[in-house]
């Protein structure tokens, strides 16, 4: 194999170029070269190449089951899809002190008698891993520990102790020595990611690699370093609430957007496994702006609580905050309620807040978000046995949602009287159950039966 060279490449448009450039000659983008490797093989390696690599029917090829390791985390599990995938390549971000490696660390403990354990740090040394070991009662006999950042070296000691499990922490602090960029630059991660994914995949390896995050929250590095993994999680949450959220994004072998929860304690993480009655126990008495809304994170229905407040408005325009909701959503249903509904809200400042650190994103939060800033703005409370759920058009109309019954299951579990859903999911009802079901087909009708008056009547 001939000498490997390099050349650079714009990430927005492909152009490639001898030399770094500040501008793209393209497509006029700042900043987006990165460097690559390119290898050159001889006619000998070429023709040996396509001998190998012809075209074979799909039918010839012997299929395998997915061998599956429980990690001992429920939680874990069903982000996972049931478990880790023998020979997956898996990402998890977060921001810095979330807790991403004390998950991995404690993941290590729980898979013992699995094989050995390879855990790679190029952030901390040996003695404060030991540190953290003990404090989270981590004393697994299996448990390698490399501190290194020089990727020849990982790939020697995975080949040579023949892990189960490979972790990496982080992505970002691996170099290569091929590539003259410096660590955590786009070519190092895209070049480190590929060597990695070949070796681990060869070998059935199953490995996890920790990512640091932009201030946007996106994972940091190329945006192909996503598509090249088999799992995409990360790890959400406020610093200062003992809550975490596990998120995936994507997975190859499970359903995207399932969440687990998990709780930071003394002892470590430990797992919520009923996030419903954590989030909606600490209610307050009945108060006005206040409603639990039945969402659904993947397969699992969730009762979270959303909290309103309104003001009098003292500059000239109004202000619209939302936490854990889309602000452009929020505004679109303000003006909803303005126009359908009748309430006054031009003048008023609107205060959302989504209880728990949560993040809603389905629109079967609609009728919910419509109630609470209705409920605080009429100072009228809601029932606090009374779950809301509904998608709600421009028109005012309420829309049918999915998985109606499995929201309406976990309502009547945890104790609830009364649903309000949308008329269209009623009549497609085919279980019986012991709540008060109303169905409305407008936010007029919602409102109504909760109680809250328009300007109107």
């Amino acid at each position: 194999m001939a000498k490997a060279k390099t050349i650079f490449v714009c990430s927005e448009c492909g152009y490639e170029s001898p030399k770094w450039l500040g501008k793209c000659p393209a497509c006029n983008c700042w900043n987006t070269f990165y460097e690559q490797k390119v290898e050159k093989y001889s006619e000998e390696n070429k023709i040996e190449k396509k001998i190998n690599n012809t075209p074979k029917p799909l039918n010839t090829f012997i299929g395998k089951e997915e061998n599956r390791t429980s990690t001992g985390y429920e939680e874990l599990d069903r982000v996972l899809g049931g478990g880790l995938v023998k020979g997956s390549l898996i990402l998890l971000g977060g921001e810095p002190g979330i807790g991403k490696s004390t998950l991995i660390l404690q993941l290590c403990q729980k898979v013992q008698g699995e094989g050995k354990v390879l855990y790679v740090s190029g952030e901390e040394s040996a003695e404060q891993i030991k540190l953290r070991a003990d404090r989270l009662n981590i004393n697994n006999e299996d448990l390698l520990f490399l501190g290194e950042t020089d990727i020849d070296i990982v790939k020697e000691a995975i080949q040579q102790t023949n892990p189960k499990l490979v972790i990496i922490d982080s992505i970002q602090t691996m170099y290569s020595d091929e590539i003259t960029a410096a660590a955590g630059s786009v070519s190092q991660v895209r070049e480190i990611t590929s060597q990695i994914m070949r070796i681990c995949k060869a070998n059935q390896i199953t490995t996890i690699i920790i990512g640091h995050v932009t201030k946007e929250g996106n994972i940091a590095g190329p945006r192909v370093l996503e598509h090249m993994v088999d799992t995409v999680l990360y790890l959400e949450g406020e610093r200062y609430n003992t809550y975490r959220i596990l998120r995936a994004v994507k997975n190859r072998f499970g359903s995207t957007n399932e969440i687990g929860m998990f709780e930071m304690k003394q002892e470590g993480m430990c797992e919520v496994k009923n996030p419903s009655d954590i989030l909606i126990t600490e209610r307050a008495d009945n108060p006005s702006g206040s409603c639990v809304v039945a969402s659904m994170e993947g397969t699992r229905p969730i009762l979270v609580e959303m909290q309103a407040l309104t003001s009098q408005s003292v500059f000239g325009i109004p202000k619209r905050t939302a936490n854990g909701l889309d602000y452009n959503r929020l505004a679109v249903l303000i003006a909803v309620i303005e126009k359908r509904a009748g309430l006054a809200l031009g003048g008023q400042d609107v205060y959302l807040n989504i209880a728990g650190g949560m993040k809603l994103t389905e629109p079967a939060a609609d009728l919910g978000i419509i109630a609470t800033v209705a409920s605080a703005y009429k100072n009228i409370p809601i029932p606090q046995d009374t779950v809301v759920m509904g998608e709600v058009g421009l028109t005012g109309e309420v829309r049918r949602i999915n998985f109606i019954e499995k929201r309406l299951i976990e309502a009547e579990k945890l104790g609830f009287k009364r649903c309000i859903i949308p008329e269209n999911n009623k009549k497609s009802l085919k279980n019986k159950f012991k709540l008060d079901i109303i169905g409305v087909s407008n936010i007029g009708e919602a409102l109504k039966k909760l109680g809250i008056k328009n300007s109107r009547e």
